[in-house]
Parts: C-alpha cells; sequence; structure tokens
C-alpha cells in the first residue's frame, strides 16, 4: 500500500501535475457538461430547483462517486449540496484513479435522494448537512438506500449547532439507529490506508495561512458512525473537518500536504469499504 498521496498528487513523483494542468485547461469539460461537452445533468439547476437529471452517466464502470442532492436551508447558487461541486469530486476521482485500481467513471454524479436509481450506487458522498432540510420523500428515499446497503459519507460541518441540526435529520432518516464514535481499530480505518490519526482538515483558507484550523465551536474532529444490525458502517460522519476543500485543493502547493493526505486517504478508504461491505 502506499503510504501515502503525494503532492498534487502531485506535483512529482506520480506524474500528475501534468494531468492536473490538462483538466483546468481543456481536458475536464465544464460543471455539469459530459465528456462530450453536452450537459450530463441538465436537470440540476439552480434558484433552488432540484429536478430529476435527464441523463445517468455511461454504464460500464466499476465505481461512480455519487453526490447526493438534497434540500436544505440555502437556496439558489448556494445550496449546500453543491458546495465545492463538482471541482472537488473530480481531483478526487483522479486521485483514486491514479492511487488504486478501481475502474472509476472520472466525473461528477449527482444524484436526488429521492432517485429511486440511487440504488445502483453504493457509496453517496454529502457535506454541509449543518443546513440539511429533507423532504419527507428523501428521508424516505435515504433510509431505503442505506438499509437496502448503501454507505453515506457525510463531510464539512462544524460545530454545535450544525451538529444538532444533522443529529435531528438523521433521527427521522434511521430512527432508533444510535450515533457512535468509531474506535481506531474499526475497519474503516485500514481498508486500504491505515489511519491512526484523525485530523482536522481546515478550508482552504485556514489551510494555506497556516492558522487555526476549526470553525465556529469545532475545535475537535471527530469520525463518528451508524450501524446496522449486523455491525456494518451505514453512515461515515466527519464532523469539524473539511475533506472536501483538501480534494478541490491538492494541486495548490500552498494547501498542507499532511492534510491532502489524510482528506484522500480517508476519502479511499471509505469508497473501498462500501464497496467490500
Amino acid at each position: 500500500m502506499t503510504p501515502s498521496v503525494p503532492r498534487a498528487i502531485a506535483l512529482a513523483g506520480l506524474g500528475l501535475a501534468g494531468l492536473w494542468v490538462g483538466a483546468t485547461a481543456s481536458r475536464v469539460p465544464e460543471a455539469g457538461q459530459g465528456p462530450d461537452g453536452r450537459s450530463a445533468h441538465a436537470g440540476l439547476r439552480g434558484g433552488g430547483a432540484m429536478v430529476q437529471p435527464s441523463s445517468r452517466p455511461p454504464p460500464g464502470w466499476e465505481f461512480y462517486f455519487t453526490r447526493a442532492v438534497y434540500s436544505g436551508l440555502r437556496r439558489g447558487y448556494f445550496e449546500s449540496w453543491r458546495v465545492d461541486y463538482p471541482k472537488a469530486d473530480r481531483q478526487f476521482l483522479i486521485g483514486l484513479r491514479r492511487l488504486t485500481n478501481i475502474s472509476a467513471y472520472e466525473l461528477e454524479n449527482p444524484m436526488r435522494l429521492d432517485d429511486p436509481d440511487l440504488r445502483r450506487f453504493p457509496f453517496l458522498y454529502a457535506l454541509e448537512v449543518g443546513y440539511m432540510s429533507l423532504s419527507q420523500a428523501e428521508v424516505v428515499g435515504l433510509r431505503e438506500y442505506l438499509l437496502a446497503g448503501g454507505f453515506l459519507l457525510i463531510d464539512d460541518f462544524w460545530g454545535t449547532l450544525e451538529w444538532e441540526n444533522f443529529e435531528s435529520e438523521m433521527k427521522r432518516v434511521l430512527p432508533g439507529y444510535a450515533i457512535v464514535d468509531l474506535p481506531a481499530d474499526h475497519p474503516l480505518l485500514s481498508a486500504f490506508y491505515e489511519i491512526n490519526e484523525i485530523t482536522q482538515v481546515p478550508n482552504v483558507r485556514q489551510g494555506m495561512m497556516g492558522g487555526r484550523t476549526w470553525e465556529r465551536d469545532g475545535y475537535q474532529p471527530a469520525l463518528r458512525g451508524i450501524l446496522d444490525e449486523k455491525g456494518r458502517l451505514m453512515v461515515a460522519i466527519n464532523w469539524n473537518t473539511d475533506l472536501g476543500d483538501a480534494w478541490e485543493w491538492a494541486e495548490n502547493p500552498y494547501y498542507p500536504l499532511r492534510f491532502s493526505n489524510y482528506a484522500y486517504q480517508l476519502g479511499i478508504n471509505s469508497i473501498v469499504y462500501a464497496m467490500s461491505h
């Protein structure tokens, strides 16, 4: 196993510097476009409207990085689900494809929680859940997804107030299931990389300034989870940390390597766990 994720996944070592340059120049289409430049998800609009995507990603891939499209307290461009989208998704996929042998689709795959096709994808990513406010259809859709074997990775929410909102929403989704702290020997932390310490990953501004790493009163990072009756991890909860910013800015030489290392390692571990459990 690779001991760490090199810079720009990295600017040297794995030959990804040129690949990153190509991505920002012409290789990767604009947000929401497919490889041919046409809209891949024309039904996802701003202005608070979340409608059924008009197309699905092409078949034939082993893995699709699926992002949860959910109702929240924010509206329009600032809808919570779309923070860091799609750059973080695409740059994470560059690393995943380079560092593992998983056959992964190279573009984003946003999916509504009430979409019955969600079950096709065993891994789901959601962030900024401190602003989550699910409709009843979304509650049912997410519950059915998780109980059928799906895995949800939660990221980028901070402090007591956002935790309380998220916890309230999850009680609607999975009533009767407890949120627990994951022990250091949980299989998630050794699914691909051996992770021995939970690292607080700051947003890009704080990370590059080299100052504090917390936001609001979220001083300590936590890795928590929700397990099913057989002990399978259904929901992995990263609280007081921001993996998505580390993915999004991994190519920036001023963003600290230790944060992007950890973010890629935990992200890859989550995918391997989701696909093997």
